[in-house]
């Protein structure tokens, strides 16, 4: 299992697990590593350097091959990447000229002639009928020879590889750390607490787990390992039944229950016969999952245990053979019949409800005393309330004055996004004042004592991870509401996809709008050159594996926004495709080289989303002509089929609008709320570090830090929210 385990300690944490073998001059070897890693934008600091260079050649081979594989991957690098124009961008044709070369040859080939001419009678031709469309028209080896060499830049991306420790406790601090993360995670960094669960079920546990997909992850591993479960609700044993199915621990989407062994279905009973008969109270939260508590029952024949008694209540209120209150079903009454302070003296019992509905009841007060009273409950309650809480709701009331009224942009836990008229009366300004100020006093309480405080400026305009489910897994990538610069004259998308099963067509597309959000241009199939940049050419097959790109000149694109697109014209949704990922790159106007070059991605992001379009980022022009990137990480619905630019650009306009125009909790927020009880703060000037330990806050981790420091990068980004 090791074999699995390094490479997922590599990539959360961009350390190297401290190689086992025997001490030899190894120094060759390591420098031809570093080397192969530079190759496709990596390097290792001079501490690995140096710790490589003590062990064997043959321990060193050995730890290069596995590594450049799994870096190799995290830049998209492990595919081939061909193009259907050979030479793109150069000699990439106008579209129509394009099309009538394909019917051209069509006509000439003696299988496709006559239906060929039998569209062309009607007046319409379907291109994927034509035989030299969609498909690569030269081998991977023809198009490189194609290219020339890429030409090295100071700009090109550099990712420093850094020294770990044992790999026994690099697994085990990893996964501290993702099960008692206070936000929750993602997809992909839930897949990876499961393996690191199962190595580390007998071992070290967090203090605390306070996110409840992540108990459930946690629970699985620990009932496989025959040790005590972590249960305190009836949903913790809800969401462990649903992990031990194969389904969505979150209960976003309705999980099909498996036949489970006697064991474990004797197991989740007691479990849930043990939460009952401590606090019988908590029956009231099978409600909120009614239909689940039923489908689950049917797999668990509760009537099999009746020393179980508790048990076999859950599923009685489940099937409505026996009523209990809810929770919310109180708290709805209370707000019909008007009583707005008995709502909110209710909600103290439930500290992070009642924080997500103070703009409800702020707006459904009636007179002063009854404001006065719900912003007094929040702030008795506040010291209650879960940091990342706190945080969302500060971001949500900066977003709540009258000069932002608009556009509501929802975005699900599944990163599926639709906006709508946000017809909401405002919150009183006063009350949206003060709750403001406790809130940030609330949080400063919380926030450690950092001692020296070394920012990287880059870092200030990332969001908080207020939800890992707000970033994509891959190299690179930052929280949906971020900012970052982007420097270089050429700008280059790309998406690569492989499909499972079915012909399967994915189309990139880059819209571009101007400062209204209007007056719609594009690059994509269909529209294959035009004064900002060139299409590579459409794929609509990719048995093994297919790629496109758009290439831009940053400098003549004159619109104020570039949003790139991934459509899913027909196949396989992103979930299903065997591999699906998005990236861009940057380059210097001279450096050519091949359609992509590893050095040169500056983020790959998977592609995992439920819907058929992936907007997974936006490109800013300020004023001064300089370009932006704010993060989405965002899916649209679609259609089932033919999804195009040209039919979404509406939609996607107002979706972008939304998102460009919220102000996110940054990083920023922070570092300013920490710099008080700071001794020192400096901003990194990209050189220098401190000799003794600090607290540093930025992209990438500097070499030369002290080994006491506390280092905080995009890759623990979580670590940064209090309790």
């Amino acid at each position: 299992m090791d074999h699995l385990l390094e490479p997922l300690v590599i990539r959360h944490t961009h350390r190297l697990p401290e190689p086992s073998g025997p001490a030899g001059q190894g120094d060759v070897a390591a420098r031809q590593f570093d080397a192969a890693l530079m190759s496709v934008g990596f390097k290792l600091s001079a501490p690995l350097l140096e710790r490589l260079s003590r062990l064997s050649g043959e321990t060193v081979v050995g730890t290069a091959t596995r590594t450049l594989d799994t870096v190799r991957e995290m830049v998209g690098d492990h595919v081939r990447h061909n193009v259907y124009f050979r030479d793109f961008p150069a000699n990439v044709p106008d579209t129509v000229e394009f099309w009538m070369r394909c019917i051209w040859e069509a006509l000439a080939d003696d299988a496709s002639r006559e239906s060929t001419l039998a569209q062309l009678r009607t007046g319409v031709v379907d291109l994927l009928t034509l035989p030299s469309y969609g498909t690569y028209q030269h081998t991977y080896a023809e198009m490189l020879a194609a290219h020339d060499e890429l030409i090295e830049a100071a700009g090109d991306r550099v990712t420093v590889l850094h020294p770990g420790g044992p790999l026994a406790d690099e697994v085990t601090g990893l996964y501290l750390a993702l099960a008692g993360s206070t936000t929750p995670l993602g997809e992909e960094h839930l897949h990876d607490l499961a393996a690191l669960a199962r190595r580390c079920a007998d071992g070290p546990q967090p203090k605390a787990i306070p996110v409840r997909e992540n108990r459930a992850v946690v629970n699985q591993a620990r009932l496989e390992a025959g040790a005590d479960l972590l249960l305190d609700t009836v949903t913790d044993v809800l969401r462990l039944a649903c992990a031990l199915s194969g389904g969505d621990v979150t209960l976003t989407e309705p999980t099909r229950f498996r036949s489970l062994p006697r064991p474990v279905r004797r197991a989740l009973l007691a479990g849930l016969d043990a939460v009952i008969a401590a606090a019988p109270a908590k029956l009231a939260d099978v409600t909120a999952h009614r239909e689940a508590f039923k489908r689950l029952g049917e797999r668990l024949h509760p009537h099999e245990y009746p020393r179980l008694p508790h048990a076999a209540e859950v599923f009685a209120v489940a099937r409505g053979e026996r009523e209990v209150r809810s929770f919310d079903s109180r708290f709805e009454e209370l707000l019909g019949a008007h009583d707005v302070t008995g709502a909110a003296r209710l909600l103290t019992a439930a500290p992070g409800k009642l924080f997500r509905s103070l703009d409800r009841l702020l707006r459904m007060c009636r007179t002063q005393d009854e404001r006065d009273a719900v912003v007094a409950t929040a702030e008795q309650v506040a010291p209650q309330v879960s940091g990342r809480v706190l945080l969302s709701v500060r971001e949500h009331l900066h977003n709540r004055t009258d000069d932002r009224a608009g556009r509501r942009v929802f975005v699900n836990s599944r990163a599926r996004a639709w906006a709508t008229a946000d017809t909401r009366a405002p919150v009183p300004p006063a009350e949206r004042k003060r709750l403001i100020a406790a809130l940030d006093a609330e949080t400063r309480r919380r926030l450690p004592q950092p001692g020296h405080l070394l920012v990287d400026p880059g870092v200030l305009d990332v969001a908080l991870p207020l939800s890992g489910k707000a970033t994509a897994a891959g190299l690179g990538v930052l929280p949906r509401g971020s900012l970052s610069p982007v420097d270089g004259d050429l700008l280059r998308f790309f998406v690569h996809w492989k499909q499972t099963a079915r012909s399967t067509d994915y189309d990139l597309s880059a819209l571009m709008l101007d400062t209204r959000y209007a007056s719609p241009s594009w690059l994509s199939y269909t529209n294959l050159t035009a004064v900002e940049g060139e299409h590579s050419g459409d794929i609509t097959d990719a048995p093994d594996g297919a790629s496109e790109f758009i290439d831009l000149r940053l400098n003549a694109v004159r619109r104020a926004f570039i949003v790139p697109q991934v459509n899913i014209f027909s196949g396989e949704g992103f979930e299903e495709a065997e591999e699906s990922f998005f990236g861009f790159m940057l380059r210097d106007a001279e450096q050519r080289g091949r359609p992509f070059e590893p050095r040169t991605v500056r983020m790959k992001s998977e592609l995992r989303g439920p819907g058929r379009v992936a907007l997974p980022l936006a490109f800013l022009r300020g004023t001064d002509g300089s370009w932006r990137a704010k993060w989405l990480h965002v899916y649209l619905r679609g259609n089932a089929a033919a999804n195009q630019v040209e039919g979404n650009r509406v939609s996607v306009a107002t979706l972008v609008r939304g998102i460009v125009e919220r102000d996110y909790l940054t990083v920023r927020h922070l570092t300013d709320l920490m710099a008080g009880r700071a001794t020192a703060t400096t901003l990194w000037d990209g050189t220098t570090v401190p000799d003794g330990p600090v607290t540093y806050i930025g992209l990438e981790r500097p070499d030369g830090l002290h080994p006491d420091s506390r280092v905080i990068t995009p890759g623990n980004l979580r670590d940064l929210i209090p309790d």
